[in-house]
């Protein structure tokens, strides 16, 4: 008997704000997050596959402004918008991704067509755009990207250094002054700003999705671990699904994704342990910083972070979704 299906999702990890630690900022993260989980978990309830599942979860993630991926994307040096997405079928061990698009409304769409009729695995910058044209998705103008709070981000960037912002820079605005813009209790100077989703279906398969927009103020043409598969997403049927974010560079190096999966086929320890001892033990050796959500074959669900906060939560089929920010 296969395990319930269940669907997790992340929304970014970093530093929180203190003093934007209340009621309505909460709120607004809560209640975006429920509202993606319940979607999700819906695809599920409704016999959907995993892979349907965390791509319907990363497009909403995409499409919320709250989130670094998308509509809430961050901008490069030169004041634009790079957006990179990947997916994987733990099922076929198939994937798909993308980098560095620029008018793609919804990243992980691309990565999801590039899974399922592309024989290859990954697509970057104009040649990805001109693949995404090629299967009807959705372009929008790069002002689609724009937020107020992002541009804010941007020009406090560029204001206190000419290169790549720091991840752990001081933070000058953590805000913008904008009151249709979100308060957002990660401090968004302290952010690694990813989105991503793990689930487990009915027929007891795993997927895995990951989507992001960068770092604030990156040099343009960077790209981290979001579409690279063994760094930022990974699943396999035979161990777990998993969705990271954090210092993009330490997990790409780490193989963070993988190696979860890894320990557990090789070592044969526990979702949690595996997990554990990348976040908690591996990563920080290289000043990696972060989290990660992964679901094993058996339903087991993990969300270990390292930083003071993630953005996440999980929903089991025939259950109320659970979210949280804080430790």
């Amino acid at each position: 008997m296969n395990a319930t299906p269940v669907i997790a999702i992340h929304g970014g990890a970093g530093t929180i704000v203190r003093h934007a630690m209340n009621a309505e900022a909460e709120a607004r993260y809560h209640a975006a997050l429920t509202d993606i989980l319940s979607a999700a978990q819906r695809v599920l309830a409704d016999g959907g596959s995993a892979l349907d599942a965390v791509t319907e979860a990363v497009r909403l993630l995409e499409d919320c402004p709250l989130f670094n991926a998308g509509h809430g994307a961050v901008f490069t040096a030169a004041g634009t918008h790079e957006l990179d997405a990947s997916v994987m079928d733990g099922a076929t061990l198939e994937a798909g991704a993308i980098s560095c698009v620029t008018r793609v409304k919804n990243p992980v769409l691309a990565a999801r067509r590039v899974l399922d009729v592309s024989d290859h695995v990954m697509f970057t910058g104009p040649g990805a755009e001109a693949f995404a044209a090629a299967q009807g998705l959705e372009f929008v103008d790069p002002s689609y990207f724009y937020t107020e709070s992002r541009h804010q981000q941007w020009l406090n960037a560029r204001g206190t250094s000419g290169t790549m912002l720091d991840h752990d820079a001081m933070t000058k605005f953590a805000f913008s002054n904008d009151p249709r813009d979100p308060i957002d209790p990660i401090d968004p100077d302290k952010k690694f700003g990813t989105v991503g989703a793990v689930a487990l279906d009915a027929n007891g398969h795993l997927a895995a999705a990951t989507s992001t927009g960068g770092i604030t103020n990156k040099q343009a043409g960077r790209v981290g671990d979001a579409p690279l598969i063994g760094a930022g997403c990974y699943a396999n049927d035979a161990t777990c699904a998993v969705s990271t974010t954090g210092t993009g560079e330490m997990f790409i190096r780490m193989l963070a994704a993988y190696d979860v999966s890894a320990q557990m086929e090789y070592r044969g320890v526990s979702l949690e342990d595996a997990s554990n001892d990348v976040v908690m033990t591996k990563l920080p050796r290289i000043e990696g910083r972060g989290g990660l959500v992964a679901v094993d074959a058996k339903g087991n669900v993990v969300l270990p972070f390292n930083t003071e906060g993630m953005y996440r939560g999980f929903a089991r089929v025939g259950e109320a979704p659970v979210t949280a920010i804080y430790r």
